[in-house]
């Protein structure tokens, strides 16, 4: 049964409350290139799993410096914001100066439209103020930076002293992450002066209407969406498409993405990577996280679904991870627009994880600046609250598109594109949805369950969900109404038998036998109840992900090795792995006597009432680094009985 808000907040709720003071001790910031040594650096793993992304058009944020707005050609800016096809002034000024703005709302990772220089003419009645009609790749977009910076990446390289540097100095400042936005499969439109002009710095290397290096296709238009070699090597919307087989267009794009993580920027968000072959994005991603092997990096293919063979290949395969927007179309189906089956259109995608090597990773949404807002859809700000809770607690990586937390939307022509990118134009830190952005925030750091953990249905009706999310003895119990006010009778949370305190309320709950009796939930009301247990402590942690395994209930996976911490061999002893679910297990790893040092290890299943059944394979071999925190990421070898 409810009962009202306690007077004061246990210390877990206050660092809830607080999230940002919890992010010193639970993520220790990665040490500077020059006092870590190979074997650290190629081994690191910086988790993105915990990360809030807050994604931004930068020219519909805030205008944090006039001077730069006219830009090369004034013609291509509206002062009254009236002109959705012209930029409006947002700057990377205006991001610096609601910083604070953003840290206080959990956002831990800034999601920026690319950065690059734009071609400077209207394409049918539209400028590039998305940022996806690059000109050139190594040079900033004059637009967002001050008039008298560099905009060169070279040339201010020494002095690192543009406006971006100072972007990516106050972020990294408040422990928060750059995301850069790019695009490898296409350059500039035909804007009746040419097409797909394309500089190095500056100097020109490419033009689509006179290619003798053969830097582009020319196969013309998309006609056919479901023949892949269509959508792989013609043009997308009349850009020029680049040729990937062309090791110079290969080398310049990889050249200039390794200049803008060497100035800082902490992740890649990469676009358009349906139209290119899996082989150049495992290069891409092998060449650039040789460069910086801590870089995390997504895609979007576009409506990509679990049950879509080849988006499924690139989650897995590519090197990187993607944008879910299976589970994005199903949230704006059961929540937006009210679709029957509701809460079981999400599950359904949920029930499907197994099929991702990494669904913990990939990157969850409501809305973007491709589609109409979530509140284009369905007004209601009470809804909207549902849908961002259930993408901050469920598994995966949310992110917020700017401006939803002050219910920003325009609803002309149904809210599509370019009516999806006002001006943002609130700075409101007490709306509802704001609040409950900070607080989940806060929660995802605290509570290991709600980054690492695995996902379980409790209760589900169309209009009622409950699911507990669970890493080690870490749970967190979420339960969701979309309808009117209603009382389940009875709801298993795993939660420990005792009092508990919901994180977004306040209001108090009895937990007795593992369950919640009689829980009543108000009309589009939200139950998050968190309990957190032991951290996992050591001189180095191990992040070991076994991939390939399909798992049957009863079965549990282990890893043994000839170490102590792997039980020497003994496989009695081994370290037993989290399941995620049936394709994906998961643990982390303490290694204190055995830092340093080269050890063998393999997996194992345990299974009920037969002999363990150990993998077909001598033993992969890793040093463990000196300290820091590691990553393994490695596929089941079939296996024989011991």
């Amino acid at each position: 049964m409810v009962q009202t808000p306690p007077s004061q907040f246990s210390d877990e709720q206050y660092k809830v409350e607080n999230p940002q003071a919890e992010v010193e001790t639970i993520i220790e910031a990665p040490r500077s290139d020059t006092d870590i040594d190979l074997e650290f650096l190629y081994t690191r793993d910086i988790e993105f799993r915990q990360e809030t992304i807050y994604f931004i058009v930068v020219d519909r944020f805030h205008d944090g410096d006039p001077d730069n707005s006219e830009g090369p050609n004034p013609e291509l800016y509206d002062p009254n914001g009236q002109d959705w096809g012209k930029y409006w002034g947002g700057d990377l000024q205006g991001i610096i100066d609601k910083l604070d703005y953003l840290k206080n709302m959990g956002v831990t990772a800034v999601w920026l439209t690319p950065l690059f220089e734009q071609v400077e003419k209207l394409f049918i009645q539209s400028a590039a103020i998305h940022g996806y009609w690059t000109r050139d790749f190594k040079r900033l977009n004059p637009r967002f930076i001050a008039a008298d910076d560099e905009p060169s990446l070279n040339k201010s390289q020494e002095q690192k002293n543009t406006v971006f540097d100072r972007l990516i100095s106050e972020l990294h400042k408040r422990n928060m992450k750059l995301v850069l936005d790019t695009v490898c499969n296409h350059s500039t439109p035909d804007t009746g002066d040419g097409k797909g002009e394309l500089y190095d710095d500056g100097v020109k290397i490419a033009d689509f209407n006179n290619d003798d290096r053969h830097w582009y296709h020319h196969y013309g238009e998309v006609t056919d969406w479901e023949d892949d070699w269509q959508v792989q090597n013609c043009e997308l919307s009349g850009l020029a498409t680049f040729n990937e087989n062309n090791i110079e267009y290969r080398n310049y794009i990889k050249s200039a993405i390794k200049q803008w993580l060497d100035r800082g920027v902490d992740a890649l968000r990469v676009d358009t990577v349906k139209h290119m072959p899996i082989w150049f994005w495992q290069e891409f991603n092998a060449d650039i996280q040789l460069h910086k092997p801590d870089v995390f990096i997504f895609g979007e293919w576009i409506y990509s679904h679990p049950s879509d063979d080849r988006s499924v290949e690139f989650a897995n395969h590519s090197g990187m991870t993607m944008l879910d927007f299976g589970l994005c179309v199903a949230i704006r189906a059961a929540l937006a627009q009210g679709a029957e089956d509701g809460f079981h259109l999400i599950q359904d995608i949920l029930n499907e994880d197994h099929r991702y090597n990494g669904a913990t990773e990939l990157i969850t949404f409501i809305d973007n600046h491709d589609m109409s807002r979530f509140q284009s859809l369905n007004p209601d700000p009470d809804m909207l609250r549902v849908a961002i809770a259930l993408i901050m607690t469920s598994r995966g990586i949310p992110c917020i598109y700017y401006g939803t937390e002050q219910y920003l939307h325009n609803d002309t022509e149904g809210g599509n594109d370019p009516y999806n990118r006002p001006m943002m134009d609130r700075w409101d830190t007490d709306t509802e949805v704001y609040r409950a952005i900070r607080l989940l925030s806060g929660l995802r750091r605290l509570n290991p369950a709600l980054s690492m953990g695995s996902q379980w249905q409790k209760y589900i009706t169309p209009d009622v969900y409950c699911y507990v999310r669970r890493y080690r003895d870490s749970i967190c119990f979420v339960a969701m109404n979309r309808g009117e006010a209603i009382t389940v009778e009875e709801v298993d949370t795993e939660l420990p038998d005792g009092e508990h305190t919901c994180v977004l309320t306040h209001c108090k709950y009895e937990v007795k036998d593992g369950k919640i009796r009689d829980l009543q939930l108000e009309a589009r009301g939200i139950v998050v109840i968190s309990h957190v247990g032991g951290r996992i402590k050591a001189q180095t942690i191990v992040r070991a992900q076994l991939n390939a395994v399909q798992t049957q209930p009863g079965e549990t996976i282990v890893i043994t090795g000839n170490c102590p911490e792997l039980g020497n061999w003994d496989i009695a002893k081994a370290f037993p792995l989290e399941y995620i679910n049936p394709n994906t297990w998961f643990a982390e790893i303490p290694f204190d006597e055995s830092a340093g040092k080269l050890i063998n290890y393999k997996y194992a299943m345990w299974r009920e009432g037969q002999a363990p059944l150990q993998e077909n394979l001598v033993a992969r071999r890793w040093v463990i680094a000196n300290e820091g925190t590691v990553k393994w990421r490695d596929s089941w070898s079939s296996g024989r009985e011991s």
